[in-house]
């Protein structure tokens, strides 16, 4: 009986493993992508659980340990370069005082929190340059007004579907476009930001619908506006940031795909998972919330903040601005298939690189 139940379970762990490697885009699917760290608990408990509890002598009970040690292992393939044991894939600023230098603060503030003070604390403590908020309302866009008089740039989209989208920024914006890109009511902003000195950096503030069953049955919309950037963003020669709630793990397919596709460095690889969400449920987390950059930057510092009354953490990221220097090197590179899977993405959404605005001089 015991032995039965070992099986079921190996069954129930190979299942979860593997059924991601279907591409088929349904949120039941694509949600097994998020929980991987969860995975490799769970399947580390079942083999030692099965070496505890059968005789190990007998060449039948192996398979069990063989497969869940592959389950582990292939998992463990996917999250280890957002560990400390993995190379950087961006360098660290060494210089005391940078010259030039961009701290940017992403906050998912939750639409029904009514904790705006504690955003505003943070936004007091750090003094960001630049401040993005997610799921940002009219009743947040009135309690934010007070930074207007230290962040007079703005893009304001206020909406109360859950992705009204902010910005507030201490340096000047220019060809600002609020934009549209897949659905009707989920926007996306895109603008120039000049630094002191008038280095100017393009930049790309996302945040699509999550597939699951109370939004979108599919992640289709998701990849399809994640692709259609970074095809946009691929041969851009000055420095870009894009950031934003993403509805997707860093290390999804998709983002991977993302990556490859784009060719922005992921300053997090190498230094941890920085997971964002869930901030209420210490036991669900996992990295929503995210930052890529061009080589142009290294990293001064990366920060997990915790905003009250959120289900995120915030999310705070200070860059160093390091053009004609080498910087990082993507880890990844995009092959034909993976060009081929991006532009039929693309087309299932009809959406195209053109569609995404590029902010100029």
């Amino acid at each position: 009986m015991e032995l039965t139940l070992f099986w079921l379970a190996t069954a129930f762990t190979g299942l979860i493993t593997l059924l991601p490697l279907w591409q088929n885009p349904v949120w039941w699917v694509r949600g097994l992508d998020f929980p991987r760290v969860q995975f490799i608990t769970l399947i580390a408990a079942l083999t030692l659980l099965v070496l505890w509890r059968l005789d190990m002598s007998q060449a039948a009970h192996w398979p069990l340990v063989i497969l869940n040690v592959g389950y582990v292992s292939y998992h463990l393939w996917w999250i280890l370069p957002y560990t400390r044991l993995y190379p950087h894939e961006v360098k660290t600023e060494s210089a005391a005082q940078p010259p030039h230098m961009l701290t940017l603060l992403s906050a998912n503030v939750l639409a029904s929190n009514p904790h705006a003070e504690s955003l505003l604390a943070l936004v007091k403590q750090y003094q960001p340059d630049i401040l993005v908020t997610l799921e940002s309302n009219l009743w947040w866009q009135q309690q934010l007004s007070v930074l207007e008089a230290d962040y007079p740039y703005l893009m304001q989209c206020p909406l109360e579907n859950l992705y009204g989208m902010h910005v507030y920024s201490r340096l000047p914006l220019s060809d600002t476009h609020i934009s549209y890109l897949v659905e009707q009511e989920v926007p996306s902003m895109h603008c120039l930001v000049t630094l002191t000195g008038g280095l100017q950096v393009r930049t790309h503030f996302l945040h699509p619908a999550p597939p699951s069953p109370t939004e979108n049955e599919e992640s289709a919309p998701r990849d399809a506006e994640l692709l259609a950037v970074a095809k946009s963003v691929a041969e851009c020669k000055v420095p870009v940031i894009v950031a934003g709630d993403l509805n997707d793990v860093a290390w999804s397919p998709t983002t991977r795909l993302f990556r490859k596709i784009s060719g922005l460095l992921d300053p997090r690889i190498g230094r941890g998972m920085f997971n964002t969400f869930n901030a209420q449920h210490i036991f669900i987390r996992w990295p929503l919330d995210h930052l890529f950059h061009s080589d142009h930057f290294r990293v001064v510092s990366l920060k997990r903040l915790k905003l009250k009354g959120s289900d995120h953490f915030s999310l705070l990221s200070c860059l160093s601005l390091r053009p004609h220097t080498e910087n990082g090197q993507p880890l990844l590179d995009s092959d034909t298939a993976d060009q081929e899977t991006a532009q039929q993405k693309m087309a299932r959404e009809d959406i195209c690189k053109k569609d995404v605005p590029v902010p100029e001089k």
